[in-house]
């Protein structure tokens, strides 16, 4: 049984993450912890688990909770996870952190995209990613992995197959998203109060937004090219949720009867990957952790459409992915 803690257990993906956990059964939710004040219980919080875990939130420093845990996740903010994770480490607890702070490679594209310098800069470049179908063999030794971010795992899982065979030009990638609003955090903000989001589509953060050189650079690690991509997300009415429509350049004249094919050998032994022939929604694949993929030509363009649920593949699940990769469960534990 491992003793497992969550930092910053009041957000949805924490939820997510517990009641994951909660069905996994080589794992025991030793400690849980949130500034609120008071020391609430997990129920208060989290409703939907009363009568399932008796916890109550902690305010505890690092060292406390690596004494009552043997692997963390840490659900906190950008830059806050990065303050704890060194201690964490030292301390001898495994780490799976969920925020962007062990993502990029380097400090300085860090302070160009998050606006704030790198608490542990020298672990940069050094930490695995945190996405099975690509680096799965890097995950059981990690002693620290980045989980991926949402967005992210949904475009480089569809692109990824293509790139590594050459099949499509590297600068030419354009990326469509659309989130449910859970992908905003449970903190309120103006723009994703029910008024403000409720029959409305928006893009924002164009051109500027912080998963552009995640997806960059790790299809760059993955590919071993230099990729260039144009990236706008989108804003939907629902609550959760990703679907991804990519468009790319061929490199050279494809068949659409060979799209599928090169998806599926790709993804041939992984568990959570499904190419499918229709055009997925992400209805598909609420409350599960698949990635749907499928593809289409458009006069001579290639058409990726991806879908995964943002609060499980795009983060608790693939959390649990890597929990079971660490130490030897079946990757599927408490996923299906």
């Amino acid at each position: 049984m491992i003793r497992v803690g969550i930092l910053g257990a009041t957000g949805y993906t924490a939820l997510e993450l517990i009641k994951l956990l909660l069905r996994h059964p080589e794992v025991e939710i030793t400690v849980a912890t949130s500034r609120q004040e008071g020391n609430p219980h997990i129920a208060a919080v989290h409703p939907s688990l009363a009568g399932r875990l008796d916890l109550r939130l902690e305010d505890l420093g690092p060292v406390a909770v690596a004494s009552r845990a043997q692997c963390i996740f840490s659900c906190l903010p950008h830059c806050a996870s990065a303050t704890v994770a060194p201690q964490l480490l030292a301390a001898g607890a495994r780490v799976i952190d969920f925020s962007a702070d062990y993502r990029l490679d380097d400090a300085e594209t860090y302070a160009t995209w998050y606006n704030e310098k790198h608490p542990d800069a020298e672990r940069l470049g050094k930490v695995v990613y945190g996405l099975p179908e690509l680096f799965g063999e890097q995950i059981p030794d990690a002693q620290l992995v980045a989980n991926p971010g949402c967005y992210p795992t949904s475009a480089i899982l569809a692109l990824a197959p293509f790139l590594k065979q050459g099949l499509v030009d590297p600068s030419t990638l354009i990326i469509d998203a659309k989130s449910g609003v859970s992908g905003a955090g449970r903190t309120p903000k103006l723009t994703t109060l029910y008024p403000e989001c409720n029959e409305s589509v928006s893009a924002y953060s164009v051109g500027r937004h912080r998963h552009t050189p995640e997806i960059e650079q790790i299809l760059g690690r993955a590919t071993g090219q230099k990729v260039n991509i144009i990236f706008t997300p989108h804003l939907m009415p629902m609550d959760r949720g990703i679907l991804s429509t990519i468009y790319a350049s061929p490199t050279r004249e494809l068949q659409e009867n060979e799209l599928l094919p090169v998806l599926r050998e790709f993804y041939q032994d992984e568990p959570f990957v499904r190419i499918v022939e229709h055009l997925p929604a992400s209805k598909d694949v609420s409350g599960t952790n698949f990635c749907d993929i499928t593809a289409r030509l458009v006069r001579g363009k290639l058409v990726l459409i991806s879908c995964v649920d943002n609060l499980i593949k795009g983060a608790s699940g693939a959390a649990v992915q890597n929990f079971n990769l660490m130490y030897g469960f079946p990757e599927t534990t408490a996923l299906y």
